[in-house]
């Protein structure tokens, strides 16, 4: 059903008059290969300075001139059952290959190299894969997916000004395919799959293609195997959906209310019930905010968070020092603060520019937009900037106005959404397996239909599950959403109850127009904004008849 990469390695002990040959390359699957196959008259050869290894891009034989019969072996086994290759120095490099768990760690026997070609062959096989560097063991390096092409994928993701045709191949690059052409909803992915192998995409059953990207991205098949001892739930009937009325919203008199002498909160179950049912007032926002999102404990005196303000004030203001003072000489030497700098300057340049706070020519909200980012790189080195974070600053520096408590309020935010901008991605892959879990359990007839038209694994949902909705709803009822969810209820993944509203108020309008794989993407990304307080209206609907009424 596709091309698998594989390493085919021959060693071959010959005579002394002509060197070992080593040979090496990349094939496709169901390909035969016999080591006495009549080999390419052209052959592209490596340069290197050894003299009893030869590396060549082939996996064919080529015997050299020898009049003396010639003894070998095969080493052989699939890049993508490779999960870390081990360097070794002992007077001379060898390579030690290990396999992934499903082939039971399986150590390989090492590959000496007595006189050099260790790293020509390490930057041929990268070419494939990308190898980095355990953070415990110096020797060591893992098999990870490409951070340019998770990057690339954020940017085609993000950028709105982009409609077009997928031009990376899905075949050669899963994961830039799959996820980079989610904002492009023009034919998506079935374009990229159309490629030299087009007769033969259009030729499989149906069904099929969903199996192709189930295989490019592992681990988000849902199991749907029984366990023992245990009910599985395939589908629940909730009712006759009931009336939800949204209460006004939180006003300053009786947040006081719920505020003693000394400025502990009291009733913060109560308070964050009430919270939920109709969110808090602009004005009370820049204070709510930072209750509910862990800035400021609940618990706390005035005079603590007073105290915790200057503490947190210094913090910041230390770290900003750090990246303010980087010299021009310094910065040519460190790639990835260059490569930060840039990518937080050409997001912050098309971030709300339509919002009145961030408008216009020099204005001071991109300025601390920017500094904010900057300076998160400095409190988080190992996540630094990717594309995206500036979509989850922008309302909280919005809200208040200011640098510092902006900064650490969208700290606490990224404590939440770390997973979804780490490069394994594994917080978006499991939002995706309990989301398609979630909406087979509400909806099993939808959830069969969206399978069949490929459209099962729920990807066109990345967006919404990645930045929290932040460019699909208006400004106003992101703030009011992201509020209602920063209190917890009616559970920590009510995002996910929120996003089967939305499918659900869309499904009959797909089911009962036939819609394919690229009309249900269409539907599910450019339509969105028009029905924002239906969506809302229905995410509410869903959780009530979730979790009965209590709530509301």
């Amino acid at each position: 059903s596709g091309a698998v990469g594989v390493l085919e390695v021959y060693l071959y002990s010959l005579s002394q008059e002509s060197s070992s040959v080593f040979e090496w390359g990349q094939r496709h699957q169901g390909t035969s290969q016999n080591p006495g196959d009549k080999p390419p008259r052209q052959v592209e050869h490596q340069l290197s300075c050894e003299t009893e290894w030869d590396m060549v891009h082939t996996v064919q034989f080529r015997k050299k001139p020898s009049n003396k019969k010639s003894k070998g072996s095969r080493l052989f086994f699939r890049l993508s059952d490779l999960a870390s290759v081990r360097v070794k120095e002992e007077g001379w490099s060898y390579l030690v290959f290990t396999l992934r768990d499903r082939n039971m760690g399986v150590e390989l026997p090492a590959l000496h190299f007595h006189q050099g070609g260790s790293e020509g062959f390490l930057d041929c096989l990268r070419k494939y894969m990308l190898l980095t560097q355990s953070t415990t063991d110096a020797s060591l390096l893992q098999v990870s997916p490409h951070s340019r092409d998770m990057s690339q994928s954020f940017e085609n993701l993000l950028d709105d000004a982009t409609f077009g045709l997928i031009t990376v191949q899905f075949s050669q690059d899963p994961v830039t395919t799959t996820l980079g052409g989610f904002s492009r909803v023009t034919n998506y992915l079935f374009d990229a799959l159309r490629g030299p192998d087009a007769e033969l995409l259009q030729q499989r059953p149906v069904g099929e293609v969903a199996d192709l990207l189930n295989e490019a991205i592992p681990g988000l098949d849902i199991n749907q195997q029984e366990e023992p001892g245990f009910e599985v739930i395939t589908r629940i009937d909730l009712g006759v959906r009931p009336t939800v009325r949204r209460r006004e919203p939180v006003g300053a008199e009786e947040w006081n209310t719920n505020m003693d002498p000394e400025g502990r909160m009291r009733n913060i179950s109560h308070l964050k019930q009430t919270i939920f049912k109709g969110g808090l007032c602009h004005v009370l926002r820049k204070e709510g905010w930072k209750f509910l999102l862990g800035y400021f404990p609940w618990e706390s005196t005035q005079e603590e968070r007073s105290r915790l303000t200057r503490r947190k004030t210094d913090e910041y203001f230390r770290m900003k020092l750090q990246w303010k003072s980087v010299s021009e000489e310094q910065e040519k030497h460190n790639s990835m603060f260059r490569d930060h700098r840039s990518l937080i300057e050409k997001d912050v340049n098309r971030t709300d520019r339509t919002n009145t706070f961030y408008e216009g020519p020099d204005n001071p909200g991109l300025i601390l937009l920017h500094d904010v980012l900057m300076t998160y790189c400095m409190y988080d080195f190992d996540l630094g900037y990717v594309q995206g974070m500036s979509d989850l600053l922008s309302p909280i520096l919005y809200v208040m106005e200011n640098e510092v408590d902006a900064f650490w309020c969208f700290v606490s935010f990224m404590d939440q959404m770390h997973q979804n901008f780490e490069e394994q991605m594994q917080g978006m892959k499991t939002q995706l397996i309990q989301l398609s879990t979630l909406l087979r359990l509400l909806d099993l007839s939808f959830w069969n239909y969206l399978g069949a038209q490929d459209s099962g694994h729920l990807y066109f949902c990345f967006r919404w599950l990645l930045i929290r909705f932040k460019r699909e709803l208006s400004f106003p009822d992101v703030l009011r959403l992201w509020e209602v969810m920063w209190t917890g209820l009616p559970c920590q993944n009510f995002h996910l109850l929120v996003c089967c509203a939305i499918l659900d108020s869309e499904k009959h309008q797909i089911m009962e127009e036939q819609y394919g794989f690229n009309e249900i993407l269409k539907v599910c990304v450019l339509t969105f904004g028009v029905y924002v307080c239906v969506h809302l209206y229905l995410s509410l609907c869903v959780c009530a008849r979730l979790v009965g009424s209590t709530l509301y």
